[in-house]
């Protein structure tokens, strides 16, 4: 079996616990608090017990504490999916919005997101739904 990673020894447990206590983030006050356990001489095992998580985690979040601090403690928000339009598009898709349809060669008076939709299939062959068209027209603008 494998050596437990040290922890940083530069900040004290009751250095720790304090900032758990200035923290609005449970989560992240949860995680803090383990590793304040870990560093009052409590074990690994008794301390992912007593958090209701694997010892795995815990040596995940040993390993964000020595990186970087309290602060890599912090929930992270997850950065989602990429984007399915580039740049190029986005410029189409703008410039297609502001001359508007022409009826003859769009089939369309005014234009929808289905249109749209549409339309960036044709032109790109890139397929998008409905809902994430409407995602990148809010963030346009």
């Amino acid at each position: 079996m494998a050596a437990p990673v040290r922890l940083r020894d530069d900040l004290s447990s009751a250095q720790v616990r304090a900032f758990a206590r200035r923290t609005k983030d449970a989560a992240q006050v949860r995680r803090l608090l383990a590793i304040a356990t870990i560093l009052d001489g409590g074990s690994r095992s008794d301390t992912a017990k007593v958090g209701g998580v694997t010892l795995q985690i815990v040596r995940d979040w040993v390993l964000r504490f020595n990186a970087q601090g309290p602060e890599g403690l912090e929930t992270r928000k997850a950065p989602g999916p990429d984007t399915i339009l580039n740049d190029s598009h986005r410029r189409a898709l703008a410039d297609i919005i502001e001359t508007g349809p022409i009826p003859a060669v769009h089939g369309v008076v005014r234009w929808r997101i289905i249109d749209l939709v549409q339309w960036l299939w044709e032109e790109f062959e890139v397929s998008i739904s409905k809902q994430a068209l409407g995602h990148e027209l809010r963030t346009m603008g």
